[in-house]
């Protein structure tokens, strides 16, 4: 069960690591917001794993919250963002 994990989480942090090419290499600010938020996604995930494989309980705690402030980061990007492209279209015409 260990090794199981161990082989989990070295593939989940390997997936962040291509993710964040994304985050670097991304054409628009929309591609790297989505970048940002999957490699959170991933975090979130190592940290379960962690709780798991150490048997606390701490971790899976910490996660539900780390979870929640990226559910409230990605809706104050989605609206900050709208309101500038909102405010784009209506300067130009």
């Amino acid at each position: 069960m260990e090794n199981i994990l161990l082989i989990l989480a070295t593939i989940t942090i390997i997936a962040a690591a291509l993710t964040f090419y994304r985050f670097v290499k991304g054409p628009t600010v929309f591609d790297r917001i989505v970048a940002v938020d999957a490699m959170g996604i991933m975090f979130l995930i190592v940290l379960i794993l962690v709780g798991l494989y150490y048997q606390r309980e701490i971790f899976i705690d910490v996660a539900l919250i780390f979870g929640l402030l990226m559910f409230i980061d990605v809706l104050v990007m989605a609206k900050y963002f709208s309101q500038k492209n909102r405010e784009n279209q209506e300067s130009r015409g």
